[in-house]
């Protein structure tokens, strides 16, 4: 007789025969490998003689928060930031929710009631910050003299210029209150540290939501240079603030911010890591091509399918079946008016290139869930993709001319939708070459 665990793991073995349950399994081991709840705990500091308060801001930084209130002996208290419908239920630690990608006035109440909660502490207390990817935007208080209207066109604007992400925090910082290494100043003398998810290429943690317990190694005129190279338009107010270097933070700040202590604790490398794992357990070769790759989404596209070209003509640089890994994060220049997401717009146009390439599949997702602002994680790919679409009437280049990479696999029915992860260590893809 069959029992319901053998009819359970029958299952299970099924799922992972077909190409697309063998890439939904990689994407979710690459995105339990980095859970906030799994790895904050090991990084908590002793506690104080003091106070100890808890800020934080970024897609992760509720589950972060849970996490140290799970794991925290002493007393807690504090508050953080994270993106609507990405919250946990916390009880010491305050959680709010606000705008992301494009901040809002409630991201901005809650950096001014940060600021608040960081001023009169002593040397005896402990901040614990906990910062993750989308920080930016969630903890969002414009510099003086600058509105919050022009800082969130500024921030529009930048988000479809194709701007790297180092190059939009380094914009962000300098026209804010809080970035920068700012809340850190607030808090002092309290001894900060700094737990980080690392969303970015390189995992400076300085980058990563804008660094707001960071001190910023990059200059006002860095980022006016920035404006300048994507031709965002700026009032006279902003280009004095950047020119006139108003809101630079003083010399001083690296060295009494000395005390503090920073860790990266969540990488794009180790969900590689943990998928390579998977991979070689389930008898694929991985091939890992970086944790860290940039560049406009459509053009690393064509770079992965001739990699996957090379090998199944001429079995190089391995044979298969193997699986081709990356992660960090393209950028998406927007020129149409179609439903993206760069990993919708990758996934597109890596059909494209591999034009309906026998045994060669593929997953894109954004590990925190979301596909830049649509609803879904990303996509999966397989070789018919094209000849289904176009059965349907639909043009593959038209829709990815139009930057509606979205409404291409929601046509076919090959969206990934997860819902919030609560982690975000940026973009995971995987080809399979089977």
């Amino acid at each position: 007789m069959t029992t319901a665990l053998q009819r359970d793991i029958a299952h299970v073995e099924d799922f992972l025969q077909s190409p697309s349950g063998f890439l939904r399994h990689l994407f979710s081991v690459a995105v339990n490998a980095v859970d906030p709840m799994l790895l904050v705990p090991q990084h908590l500091p002793p506690a104080p003689k003091g106070r100890t308060i808890v800020i934080g801001a970024g897609k992760a930084s509720a589950r972060m928060a849970l996490a140290v209130e799970r794991y925290w002996t002493g007393s807690l208290e504090g508050l953080v930031v994270t993106r609507y419908g990405h919250g946990e239920p916390c009880e010491k630690i305050e959680i709010a929710e606000a705008g992301h990608p494009v901040p809002d006035s409630a991201g901005e109440a809650c950096a001014k009631r940060m600021l608040g909660m960081l001023h009169g502490l002593t040397s005896d207390d402990l901040v614990i910050a906990l910062i993750s990817g989308g920080g930016s935007a969630l903890l969002s208080l414009p510099a003086d003299g600058l509105s919050s209207e022009e800082k969130r066109k500024i921030n529009k604007a930048l988000l479809l210029s194709g701007a790297t992400i180092q190059e939009m925090n380094c914009v962000r910082s300098h026209l804010s209150q809080v970035k920068g290494g700012r809340l850190a100043m607030a808090a002092f003398p309290a001894k900060v540290v700094t737990l980080v998810v690392s969303d970015v290429p390189g995992d400076d943690p300085g980058v990563v939501a804008s660094g707001p317990t960071i001190p910023n190694a990059s200059a006002p005129a860095d980022a006016l240079a920035i404006l300048d190279k994507y031709a965002i338009p700026v009032s006279d107010a902003c280009r004095k603030i950047l020119q006139s270097g108003s809101n630079q933070a003083p010399a001083s700040i690296h060295a009494q911010l000395g005390q503090n202590t920073t860790k990266v604790i969540a990488t794009a490398q180790q969900a590689l890591d943990a998928a390579t794992r998977a991979a070689r357990n389930h008898g694929y070769t991985p091939l890992v091509l970086g944790n860290s790759i940039e560049g406009e989404a459509r053009d690393i596209a064509l770079m992965h399918a001739a990699i996957a070209r090379q090998i199944v003509e001429h079995k190089q640089p391995i044979e298969r079946p193997c699986v081709i890994l990356s992660g960090g994060e393209t950028t998406v220049t927007v020129r149409g008016n179609g439903r993206g997401g760069r990993n919708a717009e990758f996934l597109l146009s890596l059909g494209i290139g591999l034009n309906g390439m026998p045994d060669v599949y593929a997953i894109a997702c954004d590990t925190d869930g979301i596909d830049g602002t649509e609803d879904n994680a990303g996509c999966l790919l397989s070789p018919n993709s094209l000849a289904r679409a176009r059965a349907m009437g639909l043009s593959p280049r038209a829709l990815l001319q139009d930057n509606d990479g979205y409404g291409f696999f929601r046509a076919l029915g090959d969206l990934i939708v997860t819902g919030p992860t609560r982690t975000n260590v940026n973009d995971f893809r995987a080809i399979l070459i089977r």
